[in-house]
């Protein structure tokens, strides 16, 4: 038999192999096999099912120590003979792969490690970087998300904070979780190798949940939620509903197919199965849905050019940035290298999206990218039970509602407050018409310069 045991990037100079082996001396003799990423040597064998043992050992060169026999007659392999309960063992100390006319039947203990130093001792080579690169944008996202906060706490203030906003402030939480978790998790693999597996598979389910929310967002405001309307038609919700259902699905689909069936003797990523295919189908089908919402979010309002062209044009890049990083990982980064790579790029992405948002949406004066101009108050107002309320609000806000926001301070009198539509009373005002486009309120102040918060 030939059996994979485990892969590991050893660095030169750097990298040592510790091993126990213990089998019964019944079974001798058994080799442990080293093998280069050579396409000579671990391509050529792995998965090769049309050779056998000797054939696949025959690619290892001998002079550079790839084959440790494990008997005694080689002092340098550590084996000595033990016995228990009646039975002798063969028990070593190295260690690589194996040879038996009828089956395997060992027991084995190894230590890979590169180096003395915490942040290398137990990492292969293409992990190394990856928890000093999870501590840097755990700290960094921490920012973000009390920066968030902040701001929300600012829009609440002025009856701003809509649910868009929410979502994103979870969308930033929900990624600072995990990547506590992820940094967790490394850093007990640092201490000793192995981790658990269990905090690194949650971690992967915030990642693609703090992902999932900010997408959803993402589609929300493109067909201008809180932006453009106070609420999306009935249609529109099942879509969403059945779009995002499908897109939870395919990710834990990923997350099973990973754990069940990716192979450790090669080198995979993620997006590298039929289900990462899948989820790079739907990201296009996602931005294709983006672009229409987009679009006929600005023909009906195009006074809302200043959000919404910096937005389509910003997400745009990162829309496409997950299928082009799925394309190098796949084609243009060396395996020894990949794993290290992705892991920032990805990390980058996401910091990336949140960094954008966070800046489109600060509220300031100044910010002439700002999208949200209707107070949750007005919203509730314009949707509330009464003639026409039920119709409005699947509709669009009026136009002329976009100039309430001057982000004066809350303790100076706002007297455009006096223009907001009050809650329908039970003897409603009639209308000419189901949505006569009349403004929620108009802005009767002097054009006085707005301050900065």
């Amino acid at each position: 038999d030939w059996v994979f045991l485990t892969r590991f990037c050893f660095l030169s100079d750097y990298g040592r192999l510790d091993f126990r082996f213990r089998y019964p001396e019944a079974k001798c003799c058994q080799n442990i096999l080293l093998y280069f990423d050579d396409p000579s040597q671990w391509p050529a064998v792995y998965k090769a099912g049309d050779k056998d043992c000797l054939a696949k050992e025959s690619v290892i060169r001998p002079e550079n120590n790839q084959v440790i026999n494990l008997t005694t007659q080689y002092a340098w392999s550590g084996c000595q003979v033990v016995s228990e309960e009646g039975t002798r063992y063969l028990s070593c100390s190295s260690g690589r792969s194996f040879r038996s006319g009828d089956g395997l039947q060992l027991e084995y203990e190894m230590v890979l490690t590169n180096g003395k130093s915490f942040w290398t001792r137990h990492f292969s080579a293409d992990e190394f970087g990856i928890l000093e690169t999870d501590v840097t944008f755990l700290l960094i996202f921490i920012l973000i998300f009390f920066i968030s906060c902040y701001f929300g706490y600012l829009l609440k203030g002025r009856q701003l904070l809509h649910t868009t906003y929410k979502m994103f402030m979870a969308a930033a939480g929900v990624e600072v979780l995990s990547l506590l978790f992820f940094c967790i998790y490394w850093g007990q693999y640092a201490t000793d190798g192995i981790g658990n597996e269990s905090v690194k598979i949650l971690a992967k389910l915030l990642f693609s949940s703090s992902f999932l929310i900010f997408l959803l967002m993402l589609i929300l405001l493109g067909k201008g939620f809180t932006v453009t309307r106070g609420r999306i038609s009935h249609s529109g919700s099942v879509k969403l509903s059945v779009y995002m259902t499908l897109y939870t699905l395919t990710h834990v689909v990923l997350l099973i197919y990973e754990a069940e069936f990716f192979d450790p003797g090669q080198v995979l990523y993620t997006y590298e199965s039929p289900a990462g295919y899948g989820l790079i189908g739907l990201q296009v089908a996602a931005y294709v849905w983006f672009c229409y919402a987009v679009l006929i979010s600005l023909r009906h309002f195009p006074e809302k050019q200043p959000f919404y062209v910096p937005f389509f044009a910003a997400y745009t890049l990162w829309f496409f940035a997950v299928p082009v990083m799925a394309l190098i990982a796949n084609f243009g980064i060396p395996k020894w290298a990949r794993e290290k790579i992705v892991n920032g790029i990805q990390l980058g992405i996401h910091l990336y999206a949140h960094g954008v948002f966070l800046i489109m949406t600060r509220p300031s004066a100044a910010n002439k990218n700002f999208p949200y101009h209707v107070r949750t108050s007005q919203i509730a107002s314009a949707g509330a039970p009464g003639t026409g309320g039920s119709q409005s609000t699947d509709k669009a806000f009026p136009q002329h509602v976009y100039g309430n926001v001057t982000f004066i301070s809350d303790s100076v009198p706002n007297f455009t407050e006096l223009f907001s539509i009050p809650p329908p009373t039970s003897s409603p005002l009639p209308r000419t018409a189901p949505d006569s486009g009349l403004p929620l309120f108009r802005d009767l102040r002097p054009p006085d310069p707005l301050r900065d918060l």
